[in-house]
């Protein structure tokens, strides 16, 4: 069984957004519908000589329009459904002609139910906008026989019902407008996701390529040399095997690494949380205290992967040189930089002007700091002297936006 591709599943994410898109215009057509004509229905009391119609009508329209409302809420898919919808919806615009033939409760649901037509098929709606035009004619022709009724209401009775076509036409548009809006998101953000993975990709072969794959490529040589060996001297042949094995061990080493460094960012959390796990599981091994403060930042992957790693990288030297009491890290804005710093109160070193220096040493913990600081763009200052602890600050351009400050 094949698993769904990125085509596909950004696919399914256009139609999820489509249906709530839908959903929520059905939504506000409904409820804008059932506020006119209750407002209108309510209004009627005061001049009708039958109330109790006008009763009906407005328990009706309340009662569907919350039923309808909380199907749509709690089940977006039913959208699907257009030719139940629009049947039911039919059938309470009948019961409304039926209640208060001609009168304003009537044209605004009439009104409304083009509305929610032309959101749910679009122009493809016009059938049911004709039919909803030819009742409001006939209602219209009603009201009209009527002795002495004010110029001004025949023209709005007149008109109405072409209007409420006019209503459909608007609302087939917005929906369109805003069916394509959502289509151009979904395609935002699928770039974002696509662009995101294929710097993840590069970002592990950069990694394989600068650990793994150059302790393999020598443990290889020492193999292929391994063969004449045996057959030159015996002594040779040890040296090399000894060899292969080494860079075996070296090569799981640094594959172990390489996992636990891709474990170390949890993409879900904020970034100070993440950095806070951390430190207190470093502290937890060491016994060591740590005490962070840290800002609210969304950096980007690469840039939270590679501090990750910093901090990680300059703890474990604190573990293995500072013979250190307390380490103080900190994540800030300073400027248009975004700054990490880690601090320890151990006994220190004069640090070389150029830490290519210390390669010499056998020290590459700093220099691996310095590495990873440049592949962000950033860089890495170090500061020390004996007794006097080793201070590492990293700073990679500011992220945007800034969110407010939060210690950590």
């Amino acid at each position: 069984m094949t698993s769904p591709s990125s085509a596909d599943r950004i696919h399914s994410a256009t139609q999820v957004e489509r249906l709530a898109a839908v959903a929520a215009l059905c939504r506000a057509v409904l409820l804008g519908r059932a506020i006119v004509t209750v407002t209108a229905s309510a209004a009627g009391l005061l001049i009708v000589e039958r109330p109790d119609r006008l009763l009906m009508v407005i328990g009706l329209v309340v009662l569907s329009t919350a039923v309808e409302v909380t199907v749509l809420s709690r089940h977006p898919h039913c959208v699907r459904f257009v030719g139940s919808a629009l049947t039911i919806d039919a059938l309470l615009l009948g019961a409304v002609l039926a209640l208060q033939a001609g009168g304003a409760a009537f044209f605004l649901f009439a009104a409304g139910g083009a509305a929610l037509a032309g959101v749910l098929l679009g122009t493809r709606a016009w059938p049911l906008w004709a039919v909803d035009a030819l009742l409001g004619f006939i209602a219209a022709a009603r009201i009209l026989r009527a002795d002495d009724v004010p110029s001004e209401v025949s023209a709005f009775v007149v008109a109405f019902p072409m209007a409420t076509v006019v209503t459909g036409i608007v609302a087939a548009w917005v929906t369109q407008a805003t069916v394509r809006h959502v289509d151009m998101l979904v395609d935002i953000i699928g770039v974002a996701q696509r662009s995101a993975a294929a710097s993840e990709r590069a970002r592990l072969a950069r990694e394989l390529h600068d650990s793994v794959a150059k302790t393999l490529r020598g443990v290889s040589f020492a193999a292929l040399a391994l063969p004449a060996s045996l057959r030159s001297g015996p002594e040779l042949a040890e040296q090399l095997a000894n060899v292969v094995a080494a860079g075996a061990d070296a090569a799981a080493g640094e594959a172990r690494d390489l996992i636990e460094g891709l474990r170390l960012d949890d993409a879900d959390q904020d970034f100070a949380a993440s950095l806070d796990r951390i430190c207190r599981e470093w502290s937890a091994a060491t016994g060591t205290p740590v005490r962070l403060t840290a800002e609210d930042v969304d950096p980007t992957a690469a840039v939270r992967y590679e501090l990750s790693r910093i901090l990680r990288e300059a703890l474990h030297n604190v573990e293995r040189h500072a013979e250190a009491g307390r380490v103080t890290v900190g994540l800030a804005h300073t400027g248009t930089v975004l700054r990490l710093t880690i601090e320890d109160d151990g006994k220190g070193f004069d640090v070389p002007a150029d830490l290519t220096e210390l390669r010499a040493r056998g020290h590459y913990g700093l220099l691996g700091i310095a590495e990873r600081a440049r592949t962000v763009g950033g860089t890495a200052t170090v500061r020390s002297s004996p007794g006097r602890g080793l201070t590492v600050e990293v700073g990679v351009p500011r992220p945007a936006p800034v969110a407010a400050h939060r210690p950590a």
